[in-house]
């Protein structure tokens, strides 16, 4: 995917993340996150676009840590995030594409700037779920490609880094298949658990312990923790470790 089309996402997304969260007010409580409330979600996707875009604007080559969270509460926090989120949408649409900045991912992609456009695209989509779930009725669809291209990330970007908590004390193979009616749409994981950081292959390679599989869409949530796994074939306790230690 290109990286005007996922800042095309990111804005979409933003938009609609905010509209539910007006609608379903700040103390309402956010299904997937027990302990948050959708004051907590706008506080938190907020301070994360305006850090995000101040790598990019800034073109900013280190970490730094995240902005103090906003003592706002209702329409104020809703507008606040609103202007987060557009400060965001319109400093990755401004940018130069050979902007250098920090990034956190150990493949990052073709470019920094295309990092946070992907980053920032996948990240306002799970919360803007998270905001419609609070809300109640209907969620808003994501596209298939969009879903497979999330999958990928989280397996083979957000899992490789020494950080991720998905580890066996014996080797195992997780493989993850995203089916689609058109075969050109499917696509195939095979993720090798270790006692170190997860090594994932775009491959359908050996004989896997165990396979989550389902329609994109369905599948990029539940492996961001937010639905149940469409299907679980194999060994149910690596799907239980996943559930368990994947929070990011």
């Amino acid at each position: 995917m290109e990286t005007a089309e996922f800042v095309r996402i990111l804005d979409r997304e933003g938009r609609l993340l905010a509209a539910a969260a007006a609608a379903a007010g700040t103390d309402a409580e956010v299904p997937a996150c027990p302990k948050w409330r959708v004051r907590d979600l706008l506080r938190h996707t907020g301070a994360v676009h305006r850090w995000a875009a101040g790598f990019v604007a800034d073109a900013h080559t280190g970490p730094r840590r995240f902005g103090d969270l906003p003592d706002l509460d209702g329409d104020a926090l809703v507008d606040w995030y609103r202007d987060s989120h557009r400060r965001l949408v319109d400093t990755l649409a401004a940018a130069p594409a050979d902007v250098v900045c920090w990034t956190f991912l150990p493949a990052p992609g073709p470019s920094p700037l295309a990092f946070w456009a992907r980053r920032q695209a996948h990240e306002t989509t799970v919360h803007r779920y998270d905001a419609e779930s609070a809300r109640g009725g209907q969620t808003s669809p994501i596209a298939p490609e969009f879903a497979v291209d999330g999958i990928d990330e989280l397996l083979r970007g957000l899992h490789a880094r020494a950080g991720s908590r998905v580890r066996s004390d014996e080797p195992r193979v997780l493989r993850v298949r995203a089916v689609d009616p058109d075969p050109a749409r499917s696509a195939v994981w095979t993720v090798r658990l270790s006692d170190l950081p997860p090594v994932t292959s775009r491959d359908e390679a050996g004989c896997p312990d165990a396979e989550l599989a389902g329609p994109a869409d369905r599948l990029y949530l539940a492996l961001w923790n937010r639905t149940p796994l469409p299907s679980v074939t194999g060994d149910a306790a690596l799907a239980a470790l996943w559930r368990e230690r994947s929070a990011v």
